[in-house]
């Protein structure tokens, strides 16, 4: 073999050997990656060390609905100390209960639904509402279908959504949400001309829902339980369920 060949073959061997070693071993300084989705179990035994030394500055779900009660985050917050307690009472019974999930998860369920509300979805609405509040949303479309209407919703922003009551009824949890957003709306009939509402126009929406969930259940979906009006410029857009 040249020489010059053997050289190489050296060192690509060297590095081969070096990167067995770098890549075979962990340092001091390394962290595995947990799964997301994997319980405190699952975490690796260096974090379950550091968890550990700092039990004792562990954040709870009360502390967390807490803070939230004295101070809004984003669009969202808690409007009075009943409400508070009933939502600690909700997260002392499930553990699984995150306040913070559940009011980003509210506003994109209200978005979801307005929209599909607007588009017909049925299917959509299927699964993010109670049955009595379905037969009331697919009332309301069958009855502009047969009028030969369509309905353009576009929520453009919700500009807040407040707990404003929680409560805690044997295994069912209910949380009423009151919504403010700002909307554009419009019906057209058959021929394509608009009959309510403007394009470009752009109203404020106020509606109050109230969202269950049976907290003994494996499916973590809350649904759609009660809609009522909560007084705007424009509030026609749902019917109410109560």
């Amino acid at each position: 073999m040249p020489a010059d060949l053997f050289v190489y073959a050296l060192v690509a061997a060297g590095l081969v050997f070096w990167l067995r070693s770098i890549l075979g071993t962990r340092h001091g300084e390394e962290r595995s990656r947990p799964d997301p989705f994997a319980g405190i179990e699952n975490i690796s035994s260096a974090d379950k060390s550091d968890l550990d030394k700092k039990v004792e500055h562990v954040v709870t779900q009360e502390d967390i609905i807490r803070d939230l009660a004295v101070e809004a985050k984003d669009s969202y917050s808690i409007d009075n100390k009943t409400t508070e307690e009933g939502l600690v009472d909700i997260a002392k019974a499930d553990k699984n209960f995150d306040i913070h999930f559940f009011m980003q998860g509210a506003q994109d369920a209200f978005v979801m639904i307005v929209e599909s509300f607007a588009e017909g979805d049925r299917d959509a609405l299927r699964g993010l509402l109670s049955p009595a509040v379905y037969e009331a949303f697919d009332g309301a479309i069958k009855q502009r279908e047969e009028k030969g209407h369509s309905q353009y919703t576009d929520i453009h922003a919700v500009r807040k959504a407040e707990a404003i009551d929680a409560e805690l009824h044997g295994r069912k949890a209910y949380i009423t949400i009151r919504f403010s957003a700002e909307e554009s709306s419009v019906t057209k009939d058959k021929d394509g001309e608009i009959v309510a509402g403007h394009p470009d126009k752009v109203s404020v929406m106020k509606d109050i829902w109230v969202f269950s969930r049976d907290i003994k259940s494996r499916d973590p979906s809350w649904l759609l339980e009660e809609t009522r009006d909560a007084g705007a410029e424009d509030n026609d857009l749902l019917p109410d369920s109560h």
